[in-house]
């Protein structure tokens, strides 16, 4: 008995070329159960001519399965599954009819009840994306990247591949930040100062657990990346919100018990002000009278198309206590995961031996992957062709926002690749996203951004990494009518 090629569909715009979805698709039968030992096969011509593909699509399929050994060839007979085949477990499920475990008695510590700014799996269908921190397909080489996955693989590279390396990180990477990245932000750095991360929100984690304590306090920007006030929260700090201004934080507002200050000077989250010089020198001078540590998220420094980026605060620091942290999520793609993070040789240390105990050091491929990238000049070309296409679309969500009357709360002097926008102090930004969401348009209410008590909702971000010029004012037209009809 032969398995019926009505078992067998492909999704034309699936995931992976149409041969490996077959081969997926006869694997995950087998795995499953539905597919038994010995069964044949339909005949690669027959398979063909019911999925309506090339005949060589079914045979290379099956050829990559009988090397794989899940399928074995009988002469002429065809193609049958192979006795060697993994087989199913043969057990039966145990039913819960009914849970009695009292889940809140039962969490020491509950981390579900934070901000989360939804993303939309489809953003991609949306007719008008503002969308911030993901990557537009047109402005990535992912061809380039692909080769050097692909060298990365290769035997040369094979300890770096499949190495568990313990605490240590890839010093091709490493030896790139140091003398390529750093340097673009008047950082000078020993590879024992540098630690890679993953992203920056994992480098915000680490400095937390080590700097902090129930008895210590923190100083957060007011608004802030919300993430980063969540995992504070979850420290169990003492935490202070600082307001900003237009430029950033203002250090005479720290409070005089405050044992680590948390900024974003270059870009600031969310508003996107820059702080000035003179103003950095006087935190860095107001952490030293407080003996205060300072952890520095750089995030977006190579979207600084209108100018040249003022130095990083690390780069000002004489005392060594500046935690400069890093992320190529915004330039590479935020599915890469992949940050550092700058300290002075005893943090790091510190800082490696807590990342060791939590996951050992981010996957070797895809350090050695991120390192050929950038030390080809493929990263560099990268950042060239996003700068040229954001700034275009900067001077025209600019014109378009002009146009229609809205309101802008802070635009980054230097690019970057969002806008932060008031709406009236009656409109509730996040009902008007809902709303928006059903006309195709996607916004990023403000609430989350802000703590303690009375947020502010009606701000909002644009983000324009993502969505096309001839896209941009139309969508804004759309937002503004929105907001009138509020």
């Amino acid at each position: 008995m032969g398995i019926s090629v009505d078992t067998f569909f492909l999704e034309r715009n699936g995931q992976g070329t149409l041969q490996a979805q077959l081969q997926q698709l006869i694997a995950e039968g087998i795995l499953s159960g539905r597919f038994h030992v010995g069964e044949k096969l339909p005949s690669s011509r027959k398979l063909a001519a019911h999925l309506g593909v090339s005949r060589i699509t079914v045979t290379l399929a099956y050829t990559e399965l009988l090397a794989n050994d899940y399928l074995t060839a009988k002469g002429r007979s065809g193609y049958y599954v192979s006795e060697n085949a993994p087989v199913p477990p043969t057990y039966t499920p145990v039913r819960r009819d009914t849970e009695v475990v009292d889940w809140d008695r039962t969490f020491a510590r509950r981390y579900s009840d934070g901000d989360v700014l939804a993303k939309p799996k489809n953003w991609r269908e949306y007719r008008y994306p503002f969308i911030y921190g993901q990557v537009d397909r047109k402005l990535f080489d992912h061809a380039n990247w692909r080769l050097c996955a692909v060298r990365a693989l290769g035997h040369k590279d094979f300890d770096s591949l499949t190495g568990d390396h313990v605490d240590q990180d890839d010093p091709l990477l490493i030896e790139f930040i140091a003398r390529h990245t750093l340097p673009r932000r008047g950082i000078v750095a020993r590879p024992e100062e540098i630690l890679i991360t993953l992203g920056a929100q994992n480098a915000l984690w680490l400095a937390s657990r080590i700097l902090l304590n129930k008895n210590r306090r923190a100083a957060i920007e007011n608004p802030c990346y919300y993430a980063l006030r969540d995992l504070l929260n979850h420290s169990e700090c003492k935490l202070s919100y600082l307001q900003v201004d237009r430029d950033g934080l203002l250090p005479e507002t720290i409070p005089d018990d405050t044992d680590v200050i948390f900024t974003t000077p270059s870009h600031q989250c969310p508003t996107t002000a820059t702080m000035p010089v003179d103003r950095r020198h006087a935190l860095l001078s107001r952490a030293r009278g407080l003996d205060a540590m300072i952890v520095e998220d750089d995030y977006e420094f190579e979207m600084s198309f209108l100018g040249a980026p003022s130095p990083a605060l690390r780069s000002m620091d004489r005392d060594g206590r500046v935690i400069y942290v890093g992320s190529f999520s915004k330039s590479l793609f935020p599915g890469l995961r992949l940050g550092y993070m700058v300290g002075s040789e005893p943090f790091i240390r510190e800082a490696r031996a807590l990342r060791s105990l939590v996951l050992r050091h981010p996957p070797g491929h895809i350090q050695r992957t991120a390192a050929y990238f950038l030390s080809l000049g493929h990263y560099d070309a990268q950042i060239r062709r996003m700068a040229k296409t954001l700034q275009r679309r900067r001077e025209t969500i600019e014109e378009a926002i002009g146009q229609y009357g809205l309101t802008v709360a802070g635009r980054g002097m230097l690019g970057g690749s969002s806008i932060w926008m008031q709406a009236p102090p009656r409109v509730d930004t996040a009902k008007l996203a809902r709303d928006l969401q059903r006309q195709s348009v996607h916004i990023e209410p403000g609430e989350p951004f802000f703590s303690g008590e009375n947020r502010l909702k009606n701000y909002y971000r644009l983000g324009y990494s993502s969505i096309s010029s001839e896209r941009i004012a139309p969508g804004i037209q759309q937002i503004a009518e929105a907001i009138r009809r509020s």
